[in-house]
């Protein structure tokens, strides 16, 4: 048996030959009672001239926030068969050609085992599925009186009385936020009552983020203290010594590192450098971004990495292992949007090109961050800093926007940066002989300026701590200001009730 390192099956006989095949057999039983319910397929013979689609069974272990397991299995198509000549049926919704797949496996109807499934609803992995899915969703959102927020198409919100009922769509899973507990109640019936769900009440856990409330400190945390102790179980970091720094200076990583011989090659090839990173990828993305930027130098070699670049992914994770704990504190506070920009100058070794690094907070709580290269080469560091202000200034104006339809909004927010001369440039539009080789799209900030959207103001003494090492070293202190050195400091919570609803089925 080739079981997953968390016990999950790989294929239906995994399943009926395990330790817990009684529970998989619930689940697919589950799972084909929700399909037939909601008449997913009617029973046909293969016309000919026409191929039915295989599927597969998917089985995932889920844990509860009170430690329980919950096992789900799941059918899906495997689309990749079909073949590419349904454009507009992604792009409108309307599937207008047959398709036709085999009857699941284990679960084939007596007597009629010859016959196929045609499909009349999506199924997940068929290509028109997401689309499908969407579009249903988004005209039932619509229909009951919910706005579709321009700045993120999967966010929807309800004006009531004072306050907003706001609904975020990943995938199939919801998460409902709101003051009015009554109308919150009120949108899962309505859910309830057009799709198949289940109702997992107040939001304790969401896409591997733990999600822990303190109504007398009035705070709410995100944490993925479980996830990161399963990566370092995973690549066998969990009992690795831990280090204080996402990244030492001492890695000065290039695409030379990578391996020159063969042994080398044979060594590499065994070594999971690109799970790593898409673990790594994750938690980044989610809670941590403090390690933004090591993650952004590690996942450039991912390619063909060497044994430097693998050393430098372990180092991470060490970093991770005295860091398990770390998470995003959210506090009842000033709903005030501030950004802070920096950049190193020619960091990278291998083209010389700069790298951009911004956060944004909440009430000192770091909501949106990035560490990613510049697509052009700059000249100095006057440029480098000033091509990363553009760069922040784009993603101010999107959670602008953003906070904006949900009631929030944003005047005159600041934006600092430890660069007077990038600072002075992008306030003074006379210096034309040492900007006119500069990209037209990189003075976007001026005009921003000059419309009074964003204040952009010199960084505090306090927040450039260590920023002297950028000009010795020529490496930016990138994603570690004093708001992400002290990233359990306080935020926001939007509304008291705030649920978790899971869609069962498409």
């Amino acid at each position: 048996m080739l079981l997953t390192d968390t016990g999950e099956p790989e294929c239906y006989d995994e399943a009926y030959q395990g330790k817990d095949a009684s529970k998989w057999e619930l689940a697919m039983k589950d799972e084909m009672k929700s399909l037939i319910s909601n008449q997913t397929w009617e029973l046909a013979k293969l016309p000919e001239g026409k191929k039915a689609l295989h599927n597969k069974w998917v089985f995932r272990i889920k844990e509860e926030h009170d430690g329980s397991k919950r096992y789900k299995a799941r059918l899906v198509v495997k689309g990749f068969q079909q073949i590419e000549d349904v454009k507009t049926a992604f792009l409108h919704g309307d599937l207008e050609e047959e398709i036709y797949m085999q009857q699941p496996e284990g679960f084939a109807e007596d007597g009629k085992e010859e016959l196929v499934c045609r499909l009349t609803k999506s199924l997940y992995g068929l290509k028109q599925a997401p689309r499908q899915w969407y579009k249903k969703f988004d005209g039932f959102m619509q229909g009951n009186g919910y706005l579709r927020c321009n700045a993120d198409h999967c966010c929807y919100f309800k004006k009531v009385k004072s306050s907003f009922i706001i609904l975020l769509l990943y995938v199939d899973d919801m998460l409902v936020a709101g003051a009015d507990l009554e109308e919150i109640n009120n949108l899962k019936k309505k859910l309830s009552s057009e799709f198949e769900m289940k109702d997992l009440g107040a939001a304790k856990q969401i896409l591997g983020m733990r999600i822990s409330r303190n109504e007398q400190e009035g705070t709410l945390k995100l944490s993925q203290a479980e996830y990161v102790r399963k990566v370092l179980q995973r690549f066998s970091m969990g009992d690795a010594k831990s280090v204080r720094t996402p990244l030492a200076s001492h890695f000065r990583l290039s695409k030379e590192q990578s391996p020159k011989t063969e042994e080398e090659k044979d060594f590499m090839a065994k070594v999971p450098y690109a799970s790593a990173i898409g673990s790594l990828m994750y938690a980044m993305t989610c809670t941590r971004p403090d390690i933004s930027h090591a993650v952004g130098v590690v996942s450039r070699y991912m390619s063909n990495p060497g044994k430097l670049h693998w050393e430098a992914v372990k180092w991470i994770l060490r970093y991770l292992r005295g860091t398990t704990e770390r998470c995003l504190t959210f506090r009842r506070d000033e709903l005030k949007l501030e950004g802070y920009v920096d950049s190193d100058f020619t960091g990278e070794v291998d083209h010389r090109r700069s790298t951009t690094g911004y956060v944004f907070t909440m009430a000192s709580t770091a909501i949106s961050w990035m560490s990613q290269l510049q697509k052009i080469v700059t000249i100095s560091t006057t440029e480098a800093e000033y091509v990363a202000v553009t760069k922040s200034s784009k993603e101010l104006i999107w959670l602008q926007g953003l906070l904006a339809e949900l009631g929030f909004d944003q005047v005159m927010n600041v934006l600092h940066s430890d660069s007077q001369s990038a600072i002075h440039l992008a306030k003074n539009s006379a210096f034309h002989s040492r900007t006119k080789h500069i990209d037209l799209r990189y003075h976007f900030i001026r005009s921003l300026i000059e419309e009074s959207k964003v204040n952009l103001v010199e960084c505090a003494d306090e927040d450039k701590q260590g920023s002297s090492a950028k000009s010795t070293k020529g490496k930016a202190n990138l994603m570690n200001l004093k708001t992400l050195s002290n990233m359990q400091r306080c935020g926001s919570v939007i509304g008291s009730g705030v649920q978790f609803i899971e869609h069962r089925c498409a």
